[in-house]
């Protein structure tokens, strides 16, 4: 795991009704830890019946280090004592039921089905957030199972408590689209400090004849494998960049736990640093510290979420541009059931980590070597990206954004990359999502979303879902079906 995402310590307190057999809700409880594995969870002994066993029960999985909790109601409940725990608790918290299992309706029956309903009703009063699974009651082996789910989205949301964004710089000229109003940041607990480019470029000078650059020069040697690199030159610059971001981590990070970044990285940083940053952020972020490009401020923080959601590297990509008629026909037309319409590329000059590109390689920024150095045959200052072509398989293109208005609003689409030369340049790959087209028209435009997208490798839009819904999120789209049309879709469309 990541030291930069929180490891979830869960617990679980059974509740039971007064006038319903504790032992039930107890034998229950104990189905469930055994079925989930009792070295996974804390199991909290006390049961809950009334207002002062809730304290008690309260008290004892803070006490032993629970930072994620389970409540579960093993018979109807009672709605004052057992939503009371989540007026005290300050991490993720689920609520569970279970479902009659024994064959005994008299004496063995629990009624936990109608108790959710109040359980769910006193929430609301209490105006109480709690992480509810889409069908709540189930048996010990479906309520494990149900747990499991929690898992990702508890790491998510204790993950964004303990969160810094740290920024450097302003955004490019032109970029308005990668606006970051800082308010619904603090709305959602994240921290953020803002730096200048000066700042950095002050601190990475700091950093010129730094003891630890060879030993960072040879794990970077390693990465990047043993081929002969043209643009090796710049990896002294590079691991000096390194060390300056670990440092400014490390030192400003204050009372939270965990960072990401959101940096400018062109035109002036080539220029007055003399070399393109997206090698390091590659690094950074495959190790679990996000960077994002352009100071996109929830870039950085989508990418943090897909972090600890996944537990593995993400990426950041404009979505870029479409697929040629001519890549379509001889490579995907006959191997992929997609329609053209449904793919694009996904792009960003090199700040991907090695690990999620086939044949990865430094090279420089073509785009910006044009512009800053169109005199100049071989590359100089434009050195220092990470390209290669995205390995295929699934992924979830997702994204959590601010308006101007300070409104939070998110997407989530699973697709996958293909198994196709993109016969193009830096990180990137060619992407399928189901019904593309619709999803780009009907919600990336008609909802005024940035170029940019987090890409986490694998299928995640069910926990993903589940975590913005937990931060209270209301708008939350997706990339729907043929058969259902979107609210802004012509119905007399062709």
């Amino acid at each position: 795991m990541f030291a930069n995402i929180p490891e979830v310590k869960l617990g679980i307190i059974a509740v039971s009704r007064n006038c319903f057999p504790m032992s039930l809700a107890e034998r229950r409880r104990e189905a469930v830890v055994k079925a989930y594995g009792a070295d996974k969870i804390y199991d909290c002994k006390k049961a809950v019946e009334t207002e002062k066993d809730a304290k008690e029960a309260f008290e004892d999985v803070k006490k032993n280090g629970v930072n994620a909790l389970v409540v579960y109601l093993g018979n109807f409940g009672p709605e004052t004592p057992e939503t009371l725990i989540a007026d005290w608790w300050d991490g993720p918290i689920m609520y569970v039921a279970a479902a009659e299992g024994d064959g005994d309706l008299f004496d063995g029956r629990g009624d936990a089905y109608c108790g959710m309903l109040n359980c769910s009703y006193n929430l609301g009063l209490r105006n109480k957030t709690a992480y509810i699974p889409e069908y709540p009651v189930g048996t010990a082996k479906e309520v494990a199972e149900k747990i499991e789910d929690f898992i990702p989205i508890a790491c998510a949301v204790l993950g964004l408590k303990g969160l810094k964004i740290i920024t450097f710089g302003p955004r490019p000229d032109d970029f308005l689209a990668c606006n970051a109003p800082i308010k619904a940041l603090f709305d959602l607990g994240v921290a953020v400090e803002e730096n200048s480019e000066l700042d950095l470029l002050v601190a990475f000078k700091q950093h010129a004849d730094d003891k630890r650059i060879p030993e960072k020069l040879e794990e970077m040697g390693k990465e990047l494998g043993k081929k002969k690199n043209p643009y090796a030159g710049i990896l002294p610059k590079l691991a000096q960049y390194e060390l300056t971001l670990e440092d400014w981590a490390k030192d400003h990070v204050g009372t939270r736990k965990y960072v990401a970044f959101a940096n400018k990285c062109w035109p002036a940083f080539q220029t007055e640093f003399g070399f393109v940053p997206c090698y390091v952020n590659s690094r950074l972020t495959g190790r679990g510290i996000p960077v994002s490009c352009e100071v996109d401020i929830y870039g950085a923080l989508s990418e943090y979420i897909g972090t600890c959601v996944s537990g593995s590297p993400v990426t950041l990509l404009d979505i870029n541009n479409t697929v040629p008629a001519s890549i379509y026909n001889k490579s995907i037309k006959s191997k992929y059931k997609c329609r053209q319409d449904e793919t694009f590329m996904g792009f960003h000059c090199g700040n991907t980590c090695s690990t999620l590109l086939q044949k990865p390689h430094m090279g420089y920024q073509l785009i910006m070597h044009r512009g800053l150095e169109p005199d100049k045959e071989e590359p100089d200052i434009t050195r220092g990206t990470m390209e290669g072509d995205i390995k295929p398989g699934e992924i979830t293109f997702y994204r959590l954004q601010s308006t101007a208005g300070t409104e939070l609003k998110a997407y989530v689409a699973e697709g996958s990359v293909l198994n196709v030369p993109t016969e193009s340049f830096g990180s990137i790959g060619i992407f399928d999502i189901p019904e593309m087209d619709r999803f780009y028209r009907h919600v990336l435009i008609q909802k005024r979303y940035p170029h940019h997208g987090a890409v986490a490798f694998g299928h995640y839009g069910k926990a993903l879902f589940e975590v913005f819904k937990y931060l209270g999120i209301t708008d939350i789209a997706y990339n729907q079906p043929a058969s259902l049309p979107y609210p802004t879709e012509n119905p007399f469309k062709k």
